[in-house]
């Protein structure tokens, strides 16, 4: 499969199913390896934590003794703040692995590789430790400010509708930035703000700027992937939903809602399909990864030669 190459809107999401059906099986099994303690343990956490919390919050509500979630939360202060600041560690070490998984997987299947081993991938985490830490900085103290105020401006602008219209451009845009960056930054030597740069020009022009703007195809081929990511975790997310519902009105046919609904089978349940949901979301979002990895191979224009060029002498060779 060529990855520094031009593609248009629809090959882009073909390519991204192609990928998968090349390299699918290799790429979720050193997918699991890697990231898979790591899931499941941030799954188990807030699958329990919330439990714990929508049980007490709405077994407070049901009986009308809204003080007594307040009094949970004063009672329960320390363990909250362990089990806050616990998530929030498996969220980024989480993040850092999921969004960077696909970074140096397609890296080296670019670079020639067929076949790429778990100790390979992990061998690129820890060579490039200094620079996911300067990245983490950045994307912090950074790109996710900018991020929030654009966002937040297009949230207000809804009152005029205007804001919906922004939104759907913002959201694509701002995930292709940040994908961007992270592969601009892993596959040069680029400096983080260089890389950030570049990520922002490469979604208006061409690095040679004779070229027709390739915006509307990558926003085009990033929303396609949302949509699809949506509807899949949609259909996970609605089941348990219909399980507690179902179980409460069930339960409780003369309309008296006092029982928690989170206690009980219907809970389990609730909360199994809600882990199921935030690990199929979880899988599907490196397809949105590779899409944009295929994206940002068509941005660099200043490559594609040099790597037909090189197809061609191998070609010369092998003859």
């Amino acid at each position: 499969m060529q990855f520094y190459k031009k593609r248009e809107f629809g090959a882009f999401i073909s390519d991204s199913f192609n990928f998968l059906k090349l390299y699918g099986k290799n790429y979720f099994k050193n997918y699991i390896l890697i990231n898979g303690l790591l899931l499941i343990l941030t799954i188990a956490v807030m699958i329990f934590g919330f439990k714990e919390i929508f049980g007490q919050l709405a077994g407070s509500n049901m009986s009308g003794e809204s003080y007594y979630f307040e009094r949970y939360f004063a009672d329960n202060s320390g363990m909250l703040i362990f089990a806050g600041i616990l998530v929030f560690v498996l969220f980024i070490l989480l993040a850092i692995v999921n969004y960077l998984y696909p970074v140096f997987y397609m890296k080296r299947i670019a670079e020639g590789a067929q076949k790429i081993k778990t100790d390979e991938i992990l061998g690129d985490f820890k060579k490039n430790a200094g620079r996911i830490f300067k990245m983490c900085i950045g994307m912090l103290f950074i790109v996710f400010p900018v991020t929030m105020i654009i966002v937040g401006f297009s949230y207000v602008l809804l009152l005029i509708i205007i804001g919906f219209f922004l939104i759907l451009l913002v959201y694509p845009t701002a995930f292709n930035v940040s994908a961007f960056l992270m592969y601009d930054y892993f596959n040069t030597k680029r400096g983080f703000i260089e890389s950030l740069s570049y990520s922002i020009r490469s979604q208006f022009s061409y690095p040679n700027g004779n070229e027709k703007s390739p915006y509307w195809k990558y926003w085009g081929a990033s929303i396609i992937m949302f949509f699809i990511l949506y509807v899949v975790s949609l259909v996970f997310t609605m089941v348990p939903m219909v399980f507690v519902y179902g179980s409460v009105l069930t339960s409780t046919p003369d309309g008296n809602f006092e029982e928690n609904p989170f206690a009980g089978t219907a809970g389990i349940i609730f909360f199994v399909f809600y882990g199921i949901s935030m690990l199929a979301s979880l899988f599907l979002s490196n397809l949105m990864f590779i899409n944009a990895g295929l994206m940002y191979y068509d941005s660099r224009t200043d490559l594609h030669q040099k790597v037909e060029l090189e197809e061609i002498e191998t070609i010369g060779i092998n003859e």
